[in-house]
């Protein structure tokens, strides 16, 4: 049986070997190189984890500290997208019933101002006036510098027993259709979140410490 030599005898009997044995020995001499390869990769990861670790703390508390609120707004919202899919996936109630979120009233205690809306007309092809048979009221959360308001966005209805015709003067459209926040509200939200980088889920638990819960989503919008 013929014996293989190891890398480390090829530079003194290379001259000695024949062409199986050569090839024996550059196989085995890659194999070792490979191996150390292997293990200097490792060392050098495992220094420099070590290094992170000893000098690299200071700065990590430093950035934990500096995103830590920019963190919790992501995953506020990659929990609000995971409950949204949840919702979508379970069974509706009823066929062609249409889930619409519960919304609270405004609380009693802040100060209230109208906003009257009436039609323009109010005079039909009958000549006679409309009468006021009735009104919706729409109340929105508004707010200037440290002071909570509610507007009331009366829609008074006019009818005229003559013509059997009832007008309305139409709603006003708003950035959030059919939400409470008023555009001064959402312009204290966008500075508070962009200029003084607080979060929503910040800001929606200081309305509902002060005046009203008003849910993050809304405030997304």
């Amino acid at each position: 049986m013929e014996q293989v030599a190891s890398p480390l005898v090829i530079a003194e009997d290379l001259d000695t070997l024949d062409a199986h044995q050569l090839r024996d020995a550059l196989r085995d001499a890659s194999k070792e190189i490979g191996f150390k390869k292997a293990v200097i990769e490792k060392l050098t990861h495992e220094n420099a984890f070590l290094k992170r670790l000893k000098f690299g703390a200071q700065s990590e508390r430093f950035i934990n500290a500096e995103y830590k609120s920019l963190l919790d707004e992501m995953l506020g919202s990659n929990l609000a997208a995971v409950a949204a899919e949840i919702g979508a996936l379970q069974p509706s109630r009823a066929t062609g019933e249409r889930q619409h979120p519960r919304r609270e009233k405004l609380p009693p205690h802040l100060p209230c101002r109208d906003v009257c809306h009436e039609p323009t007309n109010t005079t039909y092809g009958c000549g006679q006036a409309m009468q006021c048979i009735g009104e919706d009221v729409a109340e929105k959360l508004d707010y200037q510098p440290d002071v909570f308001t509610v507007e009331r966005h009366i829609h008074g209805k006019r009818g005229c027993r003559c013509c059997e015709r009832i007008v309305q003067a139409p709603v006003a459209p708003h950035i959030i259709d059919k939400g409470p926040p008023t555009t001064g509200l959402l312009a204290q939200v966008l500075v508070a979140k962009y200029l003084d980088h607080l979060p929503l889920h910040w800001q929606e638990a200081i309305l509902e410490r002060a005046v009203h819960a008003i849910v993050r989503s809304t405030l997304a919008q």
